[in-house]
């Protein structure tokens, strides 16, 4: 392989400026197609839109992807639409290591508001233009993507240094000279980063992950290994984990627990413990959380607590906990009297995500984990949710790249949230859309009745409704969301529970402040509000709703 690096993503994502300070980096040559371009015609990228139109620019722009990919030692930083034409996505994915960074919508249009030199945002709503391109794009950038950065904090040098971290993990060498092999290996593979700074951890999404040795042994870093999955999962997966673990030396402890939502207790905890103990555990063992939600928020609280913290590696193995509870940082156990109140915040040592578990999961089970998906594009990213609504078939059919999609914009997502609000202070709050009214059904059914998606799917409705009723959004949102929460097999009527029920187990919820219960709303689709509402609105959609 030559060793170019490909930059490719959304304009306004920052490949100009990361590519310059990247080639400085890595002491190669930078390039940026679009003024290569510019350089060939003589004119600037605007007028050869005006006068030629976007599909001769096209034509031009591959064939400058064409002449530039062929170079040798270089940086490229190519327009975003070049990977629109697919011998252009050929030439980039044999030939180099392809970076696609990835920004926000907001993040882009505060980038470009003042930039002239952009024809496809000359529109009267170029917030719409953006959101379009990226539904169009962005599978396309996956699709010949090697590593996935996103751009979110503005620090240049923070994000070399964040590449370069990616490339040597990619390589798998130690150095940022990419093994060809292992690039050709990766391909269907992506990684991206929790960044939180001393807490940061990377998360890996990809099929047969738990079969590289490699990946695994790398994060797990002392002696002493402590397993902790259940009886659904153990008989899948656990032998050829410990096989892995073995073979590297390490002195391995499994601890098998009952399945399902009822067994998040204390009691579990217990036995967790006490396994840890009776092997003599130190606080340099690795715990390993191999399954679900539920294992992954117990074992993550117990690595929290014995011996006051020891590192801990999440192996999520149901679509719920690979796109939401394993990512963040929130551990713990559920109480009678209230789900998820006792716990801690503690970030694992990496996310080991192996999309080939899904294909194992019960249906319930799969449809319960595309609640999460479709929470993450109502409240963030109003393209995704398309997306999901254009490709619900394909996710029930449990399309491999559909669902490998889906893991990692969820990941993105929820990713960027606990990187501005590690602890819930304001903003991670969005991510309980749902949830209020979700967890309210859980307790009061009495927890494993419904299924933590199950819940959730219907509280969205719930949640929707109530945002329609306040104004905050418009009848077809409202139905578009209940649609498609159905059409993922969701229930979306919700249990009569009594309304003096409903509001008492409401008011048992992290979110609430002054007695006051606090609802996660959409205004308008895409976008989050965190609101408390009057109770009459809230007695009438529960009357609706029922």
């Amino acid at each position: 392989m030559s060793g170019n690096i490909f930059l490719v993503g959304l304009m306004g994502s920052g490949k100009t400026t990361v590519g310059r300070a990247l080639a400085k980096k890595l002491n190669k040559r930078f390039i940026d197609s679009d003024h290569e371009i510019e350089a060939r015609t003589g004119v600037s990228i605007p007028v050869i839109f005006e006068i030629e139109g976007e599909a001769s620019f096209r034509q031009r722009e591959a064939d400058v992807i064409r002449d530039l990919t062929a170079q040798q030692g270089i940086v490229l930083a190519t327009g975003g639409g070049a990977v629109l034409n697919e011998q252009s996505r050929q030439y980039l994915q044999s030939r180099g290591t392809v970076i696609y960074l990835r920004a926000g919508i907001n993040s882009i249009l505060q980038r470009t508001r003042n930039d002239k030199n952009r024809p496809l945002l000359r529109t009267a709503d170029p917030r719409k233009k953006l959101e379009d391109l990226s539904a169009q794009r962005e599978p396309l950038y996956l699709e010949v993507a090697h590593l996935i950065i996103e751009t979110g904090r503005p620090n240049v040098q923070h994000l070399v240094q964040s590449i370069l971290g990616h490339l040597d993990l990619l390589s798998g060498t130690g150095n940022t000279k990419i093994s060809e092999h292992l690039i050709m290996q990766q391909t269907a593979q992506h990684s991206l980063q929790v960044d939180l700074g001393e807490r940061s951890y990377p998360i890996h999404i990809g099929l047969s992950l738990l079969a590289d040795p490699q990946l695994l042994i790398r994060h797990v870093k002392g002696e002493r290994v402590a397993v902790v999955t259940n009886t659904v999962v153990a008989p899948l997966y656990l032998e050829s984990l410990l096989d892995i673990l073995r073979a590297a030396g390490k002195q391995v402890t499994t601890v098998i627990l009952p399945d399902g939502e009822e067994q998040k207790n204390w009691a579990s905890l217990m036995q967790v413990f006490d396994a840890l103990l009776e092997a003599k555990c130190d606080r340099k063992t690795t715990m390993v959380a191999l399954g679900g939600g539920v294992i992954g928020d117990l074992t993550g609280y117990a690595a929290a607590s014995y011996m006051r913290g020891v590192p801990f590696v999440q192996i999520p193995t149901t679509l719920l906990s690979q796109v939401d509870s394993s990512v963040g940082g929130k551990t713990g156990i559920n109480h009678p009297l209230g789900k998820n109140m006792i716990g801690a915040f503690y970030q694992p040592q990496a996310v080991i995500a192996d999309t080939s578990t899904l294909d194992t999961l019960p249906d319930r089970e799969l449809s319960a984990g595309l609640a999460e998906v479709i929470k993450h594009g109502a409240i963030i990213d109003a393209a995704f949710f398309a997306w999901i609504e254009a490709n619900m078939d394909k996710l029930r059919a449990r399309d491999p790249e559909a669902l490998a999609y889906a893991v990692l914009r969820s990941c993105q997502i929820k990713a960027d949230v606990v990187r501005q609000d590690e602890r819930e202070g304001g903003l991670r709050a969005i991510l309980n859309f749902g949830h209020t009214f979700g967890h309210a059904i859980e307790s009061g059914m009495g927890y494993g009745v419904w299924l933590h998606g199950e819940a959730v799917g219907c509280g969205m409705v719930m949640a929707a409704d109530l945002s329609y009723r306040l104004g905050y959004i418009d009848y077809v949102s409202k139905v578009r969301l209940q649609s498609l929460v159905e059409a993922a097999g969701l229930p979306v009527k919700a249990p009569d529970l009594g309304e003096a029920r409903w509001l008492e187990l409401m008011e048992v919820d992290k979110k609430n402040e002054g007695g006051q219960i606090k609802f996660i709303l959409l205004k308008p689709l895409g976008a989050p509000l965190i609101t408390s509402v009057p109770q009459d609105s809230l007695l009438a959609t529960l009357r609706a709703c029922i």
